[in-house]
């Protein structure tokens, strides 16, 4: 069984996504800040102190823990030309044994949303988890008025499988969620013959 490398780096054509550093605190609450309006409807509420460099401290030293003990991978997302934060993409919850399971959660800053970097960073996630990590199952979640997501799962390979009732508290507000998922080896809707 494979578990997460500690030096997690992926490249595709436009970007770079790896984890979150020390150093990436002020792009981070800048990106985080300026988009604040249009990330709040589709993400638990933000704690007072969500922006702080001791919030953000905390949040490099739980990736750090993540990877190394496989239970997930936070990656933050960077455009290649420029090295300028877009967003970020975490494949949390990673189980093992007979599941080989994550869950994938994302974020972009408002700048950069509807430019194709997600979905380009969402195929390079799932492409190491099947592959450098052999899971067989990522599952997403998002609220069934959030369009874009949905479209982008879709377009990325997720199947809908159905409606969690009270899935996450979002802005606030306990809200069902429509889930997704992406198998390694997808059978459905296909024939013995196909």
């Amino acid at each position: 069984m494979l578990g997460v490398k500690r030096k997690v780096r992926l490249q595709t054509e436009r970007l770079t996504l790896r984890p979150p550093t020390h150093a990436d605190f002020r792009p981070w609450a800048a990106l985080r800040d300026a988009s604040r309006e249009f990330l709040t409807p589709w993400e638990p509420t933000w704690a007072p102190e969500h922006l702080s460099r001791k919030a953000f401290t905390n949040r490099v030293y739980w990736a750090q823990r993540s990877i190394s003990s496989g239970t997930a991978l936070p990656l933050f997302i960077f455009r290649r030309s420029d090295q300028t934060l877009l967003g970020a993409i975490t494949l949390d919850h990673i189980k093992r044994g007979p599941a080989q399971a994550g869950t994938t959660g994302y974020w972009i800053g408002q700048q950069h949303a509807r430019q194709g970097f997600m979905k380009e960073a969402i195929e390079a996630v799932v492409h190491y988890a099947f592959t450098a990590l052999d899971l067989s199952r990522i599952e997403a979640g998002c609220l069934p008025e959030n369009t874009p997501s949905r479209n982008l799962l879709e377009q990325c390979g997720y199947k809908y499988e159905g409606v969690a009732q009270s899935y996450l508290q979002i802005n606030g507000r306990w809200r069902n969620h429509v889930l997704y998922a992406n198998l390694r080896h997808d059978r459905r809707g296909k024939t013995d013959a196909g």
